[in-house]
């Protein structure tokens, strides 16, 4: 990294950084390109330690939005100020532990709207109105070399925030995907072509690109429902043509890669199509049978112990080292799986075979 270049976090390093300053009440700026999760990351946050969250958009608003408007109170006769309605009130505030003023989109604010946040951030007071004590800021907004409209933010308010600029982690990425259920076609696709899970150039003229947030909106829209074709527009439109074309490939032939669930029962134990793309798919949707078991069962029960142990044999029968080796990993580290070594009868032969590519691939 050149000493011009920012410092850059992913998002498993941002969560830890963003929790410290709620815990501190210092306000946070989330920079960075569109589509890689921030306000995600926030919401995430914000619903792990049972909070609420209010998103205002301040590209898209005035600065009697934050400010409020000036009345006339006709009890005293003088002029009184009517506080804005998105701004939390004490009695909602002390519903939550915690909430969190979310400014979206701050650097694309008009400065007259940066100047009524200004105040906020600075005083947490406004006019009349005041922040509850358990709210906390996060504001967020896109860098000025990517392609949106900005405003260069006044040095006293960017003073007042602690910056951190996030990045794309395909690793965070991938543990975010399982977590919330990513489409596995999706995963499978993404962690063979790791390069297709980001491709946002500000000097494209294009209208789609690939972003975190353009492949969740695929997740979503996949479905074996649509005509192919109708599939292959509705990716186009998300993710753009090229990278779509390779992904409905990817798509196609993992679709005749053999039952996941077989697989794990033991009824199926050679694989006949060798393509790697839809080898990753094959990984990802073993892994997702395995921990969807795991939910309903006790670890320790032998069927499910069978299972992994025929996960084990599958892929050293029919996988390279290396996708063996990123087969346990991503089952162990992204998945969790909780599996009893001895109770798992290839366990001795994987380690002995792969044991030490293991140790790396998880140092």
């Amino acid at each position: 990294m050149s000493a011009t270049e920012n410092r850059t976090v992913t998002s498993e390093e941002a969560q830890v950084a963003i929790s410290r300053c709620f815990d501190r009440k210092r306000p946070i700026f989330l920079w960075g390109p569109p589509g890689i999760g921030k306000s995600e990351l926030v919401q995430s946050i914000t619903d792990e330690m049972k909070g609420h969250m209010i998103d205002l958009r301040l590209g898209q608003m005035d600065p009697t939005d934050i400010r409020g408007i000036p009345f006339y109170n006709k009890d005293n006769g003088l002029m009184d100020w009517a506080p804005p309605i998105d701004l939390p009130s004490k009695e909602l505030a002390a519903k939550y532990p915690i909430v969190v003023l979310f400014f979206d989109e701050m650097n694309s604010a008009a400065p007259s709207v940066q100047a009524a946040a200004y105040q906020l951030v600075l005083n947490r007071r406004i006019g009349k109105y005041e922040l509850p004590d358990n709210v906390v800021i996060v504001a967020a907004g896109n860098r000025e070399g990517d392609k949106g409209v900005t405003y260069k933010m006044p040095a006293p308010l960017s003073n007042r925030f602690v910056h951190l600029e996030m990045r794309v982690d395909f690793e965070s990425w991938q543990k975010w995907a399982v977590s919330n259920n990513i489409h596995k076609d999706v995963v499978g696709y993404v962690s063979f072509a790791k390069q297709d899970l980001f491709d946002f150039d500000p000097k494209s003229s294009s209208r789609a690109f690939a972003t975190p947030r353009s492949w969740t909106f695929v997740s979503d829209l996949l479905g074996d429902d649509l005509p192919a074709d109708v599939e292959t527009d509705l990716v186009s439109g998300t993710v753009g043509d090229g990278t779509a074309i390779k992904f409905m490939a990817h798509r196609k032939i993992a679709g005749k890669m053999p039952n996941p669930t077989e697989i794990l029962e033991g009824k199926v134990k050679t694989l006949e199509v060798k393509e790697v793309s839809a080898m990753y798919s094959l990984t990802v949707s073993m892994c997702y049978e395995l921990k969807a078991y795991n939910k309903k069962t006790d670890k320790k029960d032998e069927v499910w112990h069978t299972m992994v142990d025929n996960f084990f044999r599958f892929m050293m029968d029919n996988f390279t080292t290396e996708l063996t080796v990123m087969g346990v990993r991503v089952a162990l580290t992204v998945y969790n799986l909780p599996f009893i070594p001895n109770k798992v009868k290839s366990f001795d032969e994987f380690h002995k075979r792969f044991g030490k590519y293991i140790v790396q691939a998880v140092a």
